[in-house]
């Protein structure tokens, strides 16, 4: 088509899309750009390493260039920059867990047509409950997404040089930002609230880390447990707010502010729109996940957050976009 016409090709790059979860996600499954970094890079040579089909190998090779995750040259395979940072195993900053996780999860959506119609999951979500066995890949494989964003916070909040600072994280998961803070400052020591088999992996992990003499861990619910009062320098709510709804928001920051002390810092990580909703893409789009997934949650907008803060009791709250797809709150 030409002039002012509009062509069908993006709307069909958009129902193929679940392709490119295919693609990914087997390629990570099978440590594709962990062999292509290594300089494994032909279709007879990965087919090889990998211990798949050649035919396999380059109909993976094929999409991954595609999806311009992969450069071919001469016949010779190479990732990208961004697949060097992202998707190579072993890295703190691996998404190929996540990738290999998400492919997993393709089937799910087939239930969204019934969510919009009942305005939530047509059953109890089963992931919010403490014993849900997922939780075992799930809080390692999105780990990765919070490392940049950890480290960040850090910076901006200059924890390198605080000294003796106490740090609670709210549904820390994986122990991902204690591990990073408690590596920057060896003065900080961190407290996570999490269910008890979430807890025993960030133990686990963070011992990987070496700082587990500095971690503690307290099992139960961030709806009911007792936070505490005036007991921590810095409190982290990172990727909880999107499974709640306002009330549970609300009153867990109202908990948060009386849990710190005076000039003391919250630090909110999430995917959060704007006011008009008219951006950013990923977090409008991850609106029907939550849909799907949550009983209330939601991607909530800039002036939700603030809203919530002001009624608990927080005063000053500042938005930082960081080169992912979330955005950092500090409330003090």
């Amino acid at each position: 088509m030409s002039g002012d016409q509009p062509a069908p090709d993006r709307i069909l790059q958009l129902i193929f899309g679940y392709w490119a979860t295919g693609i990914l996600g087997t390629a990570a499954s099978h440590s594709l750009f962990t062999h292509l970094e290594h300089g494994v890079d032909t279709a007879d040579r990965l087919a090889d390493r990998a211990g798949i089909s050649v035919r396999g190998a380059q109909a993976l090779l094929d999409g991954l260039v595609g999806l311009e995750l992969i450069e071919v040259r001469d016949g010779s395979y190479r990732n990208t920059a961004e697949a060097s940072a992202f998707l190579v195993d072993g890295l703190p900053t691996s998404l190929s867990p996540f990738a290999v996780l998400k492919m997993g999860h393709m089937g799910s959506l087939a239930g969204l047509p019934d969510a919009v119609r009942a305005g939530g999951p047509a059953t109890v979500a089963t992931v919010e409950v403490a014993d849900n066995p997922h939780w075992e890949g799930l809080v390692q494989a999105i780990a990765a997404q919070s490392v940049p964003v950890a480290a960040i916070a850090a910076g901006l909040l200059g924890l390198a040089g605080a000294g003796e600072i106490s740090i609670l994280d709210v549904g820390g998961g994986s122990g991902v930002y204690s591990g990073i803070w408690l590596g920057l400052n060896p003065l900080a020591r961190a407290t996570q609230l999490d269910w008890a088999p979430i807890n025993s992996i960030a133990r686990r992990l963070l011992t990987a880390r070496g700082v587990a003499d500095r971690f503690t861990t307290v099992d139960g619910d961030l709806h009911t447990a007792d936070l505490g009062t005036g007991a921590y320098d810095l409190a982290v709510y990172s990727h909880i707010a999107h499974q709640e709804g306002a009330e549970a928001n609300t009153a867990v920051f109202a908990r948060l502010r009386s849990a710190l002390r005076p000039g003391g810092t919250l630090v909110i990580n999430d995917y959060i729109v704007d006011d008009d909703r008219g951006g950013p893409p990923f977090a409008l789009t991850f609106a029907g996940e939550m849909l799907l997934k949550s009983k209330q949650g939601a991607t909530w907008r800039r002036a939700d957050y603030a809203a919530w803060l002001a009624k608990a009791g927080f005063d000053d709250v500042t938005f930082h976009p960081t080169p992912s797809p979330a955005t950092l709150v500090f409330a003090r």
